[in-house]
């Protein structure tokens, strides 16, 4: 996987794992931001159980929530960034 990613995505694939030696809860080095994207994507309905039989309309519905969750994101900060002062009474 850490090959595929370098020579086809041109990423760098880092795999973090857990320390053994320690018992509990530990936060590991940047795998809140995937547990955080999936949770945003798990608050979409058709997300939240296995309802797809092709990957590809899996992979469409992951790509749409994305897309409305941006979206969603874009809209509010545009809306701050136009909105006119309140005017005084």
């Amino acid at each position: 996987m850490v090959a595929w990613a370098r020579k086809t995505l041109q990423l760098t694939l880092e795999i973090v794992k857990r320390s053994d030696d320690r018992s509990g809860f530990v936060v590991l080095p940047r795998r809140w931001v995937v547990e955080r994207t999936l949770a945003w994507l798990m608050r979409s309905r058709r997300l939240a159980r296995d309802y797809e039989t092709l990957p590809a309309s899996s992979e469409a519905v992951v790509l749409w929530s994305m897309t409305m969750l941006m979206g969603r994101r874009l809209a509010r900060h545009r809306a701050r960034e136009v909105s006119p002062p309140a005017a005084a009474a």
